[in-house]
């Protein structure tokens, strides 16, 4: 995988001569983002394909529907596969507020895209590009849904974490673990639940929703992508993957 090294910059610590300045890229092999910052606060999302983005201890998948807002000066990292089409948006924080104080996703209407990409046009008039840039701040909204999975940091969990990150089909139970780590079921629910917000179960199924939509994101079958998460069909991981996303598979499909 190759590695690339950016600068961690604080909080408007360089001026910038715009309100809002877009740029993308599409990535040529995997490529691993190290962790760094901006002056600026950052729209990111995908024209094709899905990547991910770490703060912290949590992880989101973006897309061509979901996009993820980074405030100015907030270190992150990120790792986009081969063929992510990968477009952002950087925001100067003299001129356009903060969508939240932390990082939030960000659903990419019809709409919003559509002024984002008239952004990108080098003739428009200074009249014009002020008037949508404004049309932009004023439709930035928090997605409703987010692909976010929050990592336990625990030594208890980490086991769990390696094999459920390692292998998403990983079949074992909240008995099997419990047993495998010598506690009893209660122990390691009540660690998830602390640790995510989340029941075992249920984190287990937001993993594999994010592994689902980088593997959709970039071709995969559907019935594919069913089998390499261990579901037993195709419908039953359907299923799964709107109770976690509140959308369906195909609408991560790759175009």
């Amino acid at each position: 995988m190759e590695t690339r090294a950016l600068p961690v910059y604080a909080a408007g610590e360089i001026e910038v001569p715009f309100v809002i300045a877009g740029m993308d890229e599409l990535i040529g092999s995997d490529t691993r983002f190290e962790p760094h910052s901006h002056p600026t606060h950052e729209l990111l999302w995908n024209e094709r394909g899905a990547s991910s983005a770490t703060i912290g201890s949590q992880t989101w998948t973006i897309t061509p529907t979901i996009g993820l807002w980074i405030p100015a000066g907030l270190l992150h990292w990120g790792i986009m596969p081969t063929g992510t089409w990968y477009r952002t948006a950087h925001f100067g924080i003299d001129h356009a507020p903060s969508l939240s104080d932390g990082p939030v996703a960000v659903e990419m209407t019809p709409l919003l895209r559509l002024l984002l990409d008239r952004l990108a046009d080098d003739s428009l008039q200074p009249a014009s590009r002020s008037l949508t840039e404004n049309m932009v701040i004023d439709v930035l909204v928090p997605a409703e849904h987010e692909l976010l999975v929050r990592v336990p940091a625990s030594q208890l969990l980490r086991p769990i974490v390696e094999a459920i990150g390692e292998d998403p089909s990983d079949p074992r139970t909240l008995s099997d673990w419990a047993t495998e780590l010598g506690v009893s079921r209660r122990t390691v629910t009540r660690a998830f639940r602390a640790e995510t917000g989340l029941s075992f179960g249920r984190w287990v199924a937001a993993v594999r929703a994010q592994h689902a939509v980088m593997l959709l994101g970039h071709g995969v079958e559907l019935g594919e992508v069913a089998e390499q998460l261990g579901y037993r069909s195709a419908s039953a991981f359907g299923a799964a993957f709107r109770r976690v996303t509140g959308a369906t598979p195909a609408s991560f499909r790759a175009g």
